[in-house]
């Protein structure tokens, strides 16, 4: 008989962009909408409305980038110190080191006998990847990626902004304020929804959580756009 392989798809290999993408969307959206629609509200021309989207996505995608990349970085470089220090502890003490791992198996449920022989199987196999794995939370599939943080970031957060951006363009000018109001709520919907599903959770909650952030910045940005009034 012909036996089907069973795939597993686990959303945990995503967490890395994952996290910084829907971060770097969301952001796009709310902030650079919130700097068209204080604009707008304020009785700015068309064209600053428009300068001020750009000038905004331009520099918040920077930002976005650098923020991630200093951030995971940071975590990448804690990685490569527990990692560097367990190298050496295997190298001047391996049956201390040995007996540490045996120790973690017994506490997660096998009897001494056992967890002994997997320890020393294991470390038979890759001392240093049994240790990164079970004593430090070490994975392939978890490890901190800096570039690919900031790459996920910066490209989200222009394709968060590019929609505020082509609305304050698009929109006539009286109705700026209430059309980037109207696609930002429509567009983090959306990214909630695929943000929710992409981790396994409900579109809907993910959807309205979002869109909930997202109304009150909108607000707060009217109101202090009106309370700036430049127009003669």
């Amino acid at each position: 008989m012909q036996r089907h392989r069973h795939k597993e798809i686990h959303r945990s290999e995503r967490v890395g962009w994952l996290r910084a993408a829907v971060l770097g969307a969301n952001d796009g959206i709310v902030s650079v909408a919130g700097l068209v629609v204080g604009i707008a509200a304020s009785g700015a021309s068309a064209a600053t409305v428009l300068a001020t989207g750009v000038a905004g996505t331009v520099a918040g995608a920077m930002s976005m980038a650098a923020g991630e990349y200093v951030s995971v970085q940071s975590q990448a470089d804690a990685e490569h110190a527990d990692l560097a220090t367990e190298r050496r502890e295997l190298h001047e003490d391996p049956h201390d080191e040995l007996e540490e791992l045996a120790g973690i198996y017994r506490r997660r449920g096998l009897s001494p006998e056992l967890a002994h022989e997997v320890a020393v199987q294991l470390t038979a196999h890759d001392a240093l990847a049994a240790h990164a794995r079970d004593e430090l939370g070490i994975t392939d599939e978890l490890r901190a990626r800096p570039l690919q943080a900031a790459a996920a970031s910066a490209s989200a957060f222009v394709a968060g902004a590019a929609l505020p951006v082509l609305t304050a363009l698009l929109a006539p000018a009286p109705l700026v304020t209430a059309a980037t109001i109207g696609s930002t709520l429509a567009g983090l919907s959306i990214t909630g929804a695929l943000a929710a599903h992409a981790g396994g959770a409900a579109p809907v909650r993910g959807a309205v959580r979002v869109v909930f952030w997202g109304a009150l910045a909108m607000a707060a940005a009217t109101a202090i756009g009106r309370l700036f009034h430049v127009a003669p």
